[in-house]
């Protein structure tokens, strides 16, 4: 197997590798700041036939007073909305966005926790492929032939708020994925209630990633998890069950793919205080 600085290509893809005519792609662009920007960056331009798929009308269900910001959908929703794109579990799919994977790794973990084949994510994103000097298309694509939705019960590898109360202590590793200054409760832009969930570990998300968006090497992403890996049971979270998920990819490059994502994080947990 080809590798990418120590990383096997199972869930990674580079730019130059995409061929646009054998698989599936998805933009998952998003701008939590406006929720409008992500849709409009991809009509201004993006990878030739790619569709859209919008974290909070796509990715997430309806908002309620617990559960999170982005609280999982329904999973026969999100099936129906897969398969409008003629995605099957067994489909190649490739996806990408521009925010160091936050956006793309959330529909890859939904993807592979409702055993779809996992979709491959553009190592870099969007930047990397327009880096190549390739040219965006602005023309929406033609839907192709829906399949028919292949729906699972539950989220594989989830947990809400009383499931996680309930889990035993011991050797129990529960990592916060914002960044350092959120987990101390210094500053808190988005949530109520600043802090963390007692007992978590700090790994901010952005650590697994360089500044182009490129997952780092497998020794790095070794020294940011430390001794975690070892922990019988690892839960991550983050702010609303959206960047944990790059810490997620990490794990299982790092074969742990037993992780379990709270998804409703933060803002589910600091709704019940």
């Amino acid at each position: 197997m080809q590798k990418i600085g120590g990383l096997g290509l199972d869930f990674l893809i580079e730019a130059k590798e995409v061929n646009t005519t054998d698989v599936i792609l998805i933009d998952c662009r998003f701008n939590l700041s406006d929720s409008s920007l992500g849709r409009q960056r991809y009509e201004e331009g993006h990878i030739p036939g790619a569709f859209y798929l919008d974290l909070e009308k796509d990715l997430s269900g309806l908002v309620s007073l617990h559960g999170g910001r982005h609280p999982l959908p329904d999973p026969k929703n999100f099936a129906t909305c897969l398969a409008r794109f003629g995605i099957n579990k067994r489909s190649q799919v490739v996806i990408y966005d521009d925010s160091r994977m936050a956006f793309a790794s959330r529909l890859w973990w939904m993807m592979k926790s409702l055993d779809y084949l996992p979709p491959r994510i553009i190592n870099g994103g969007y930047r990397a492929w327009l880096d190549l000097g390739n040219t965006p298309e602005t023309t929406l694509p033609l839907r192709i032939s829906c399949a028919v939705p292949e729906v699972s019960i539950e989220f594989r590898n989830n947990c809400d708020i009383h499931m996680l109360r309930n889990f035993h202590s011991e050797n129990l590793s529960l990592v916060d994925s914002r960044e350092r200054a959120r987990y101390l409760g210094i500053e808190e832009p988005i949530d109520p209630v600043a802090g963390h969930i007692p007992g978590a570990f700090n790994r901010p998300w952005v650590c697994v990633t360089d500044a182009h968006g490129k997952f780092l090497p497998k020794e790095v992403q070794s020294r940011h998890w430390g001794s975690i890996i070892q922990s019988d049971r690892i839960v991550v979270y983050c702010g609303s069950g959206v960047t944990a998920c790059v810490n997620l990819l990490s794990l299982n490059i790092l074969g742990r793919d037993d992780a379990i994502l709270y998804s409703g994080s933060w803002s589910d947990w600091c709704s019940h205080l």
